[in-house]
């Protein structure tokens, strides 16, 4: 929208010797010399605003540009508005980790994916517990199990280094 705003000429700043003009009702008057457009534009206590320059002639029209450029800005604000940013939330686990500390952590994944993030489920392996890495792709995949009915698995289980992740997003993304 930005880019667009930039690009349009106003006024003087239109060099062409003849454009196509149109109201500020949106009506079109016809094919007039550039002096004359801004003279009636000017008549109106309006901008003359060039809004298709590549056009033969090009198209001008009568408006508030100070108004045009500050529904636009609102426009691009509202949009930025209902944007939603999607944050990844990070859970992690041992392979020891016990079932009451399991549950506690899945209540947390089942909180964060409700509330429409995505989260990335780490399983930390230390010393000795690296022979048992099917340990925690057990955990994962029991992770993966209970969320079934929120969320679907972006990433399967894969190992890096010490740590084995997965990565859950909720169903309705």
């Amino acid at each position: 929208m930005a880019r667009i705003e930039k690009s349009l000429r106003v006024n003087q700043m239109i060099r062409v010797p003849e454009v196509r003009l149109v109201d500020a009702e949106g009506k079109q008057l016809g094919i007039f010399p550039i002096e004359e457009a801004l003279r009636i534009a000017e008549e109106e206590g309006l901008d003359l605003v060039e809004v298709a320059p590549h056009a033969k002639p090009p198209v001008c029209k009568i408006m508030d540009y100070g108004r045009f450029r500050y529904q636009q800005s609102k426009r691009v604000q509202e949009a930025r508005k209902k944007q939603k940013l999607i944050q990844v939330k990070e859970v992690k686990m041992r392979p020891k980790t016990e079932e009451h500390d399991y549950q506690f952590k899945v209540k947390h994944i089942r909180r964060f994916l409700s509330e429409g993030n995505k989260v990335k489920v780490t399983i930390m392996f230390r010393g000795r517990e690296m022979d048992h890495t099917e340990r925690g792709r057990e955990i994962l995949e029991r992770v993966a199990g209970d969320m079934e009915d929120i969320g679907v698995v972006e990433q399967t289980a894969k190992q890096e280094g010490r740590n084995m992740t997965m990565v859950l997003t909720p169903k309705s993304l």
